[in-house]
């Protein structure tokens, strides 16, 4: 709202934003935490407008507890230079990466991509081995684009497994230049992401691959959303649906 707020007025330089928050359902919030995954996503567009890393600033209302950092940090690999990663991995795959990333490489197949060419397949692995995947899916009307990776697990959560413990990302496009890139996941994914991992208490591992598997990057969601936003911000336990102590 705040940054809408600006660009209403027609200023998109923004050079900083603060975030504050509280609740009268807890008398104390000893957490600076940072935007949620989807408001992250919202602060890099507008940066990559101004070409500024914008300046986030989260504070307790009390401001005894405060966090600086920039979106470029909080949204880590969004910002990709072809030339920087057109470098061939040298990560050695399990046998259970390997196949996760060819379950969400076959998943491109399915994808409906009119407007932007570009088919995101995902898989998600659960505990007990078991692999969901699918594929993006546009819309004329943006903002009801579905991502692969939400869908990926929501396919996993129709069949009430929940556990899940690693997700794989690949995309191919008609540009080839897009494809010796890794696809990482937007901040409302990572959001998304962020929330079934607070659930299955496993820091998912998330396996960015390339189509040709040349180029891959493994980071965990801890480490692609930090100081993220979900239910234990809330007080709330979702494994035990409870509040926690």
């Amino acid at each position: 709202m705040a940054i809408g707020k600006a660009n209403a007025s027609g200023t998109r330089d923004i050079k900083a934003i603060a975030i504050s928050s509280k609740s009268k359902e807890f008398d104390k919030v000893e957490i600076a935490s940072g935007p949620c995954g989807s408001c992250r996503q919202f602060i890099y567009e507008m940066s990559q407008v101004s070409q500024i890393d914008i300046e986030v600033i989260g504070s307790t209302t009390n401001k005894n507890h405060i966090t600086l950092t920039t979106i470029e940090k909080l949204l880590p690999l969004r910002k990709k230079r072809y030339v920087d990663l057109n470098i061939p991995s040298q990560i050695h795959l399990t046998d259970s990466q390997n196949l996760l990333i060819e379950a969400a490489i076959k998943a491109t197949d399915t994808a409906y991509a009119p407007y932007s060419k570009y088919h995101v397949g995902a898989a998600v692995l659960t505990k007990d081995g078991s692999i969901f995947s699918a594929s993006n899916v546009e819309n004329a009307a943006y903002g009801s684009t579905i991502c692969a990776e939400r869908l990926a697990i929501g396919n996993a959560n129709a069949s009430g497994a929940r556990d899940i413990v690693k997700i794989a990302i690949t995309s191919v496009s008609d540009d080839e230049k897009k494809n010796k890139i890794t696809s990482d996941p937007c901040g409302s994914c990572r959001q998304f992401i962020y929330e079934i991992a607070q659930y299955s208490g496993f820091d998912i591992e998330i396996l960015m691959s390339d189509f040709t598997k040349n180029n891959i990057i493994i980071k965990s969601i801890e480490q692609l959303l930090p100081y993220g936003f979900g239910p234990s911000q809330l007080h709330i336990d979702v494994a035990k649906n409870s509040l926690l102590d």
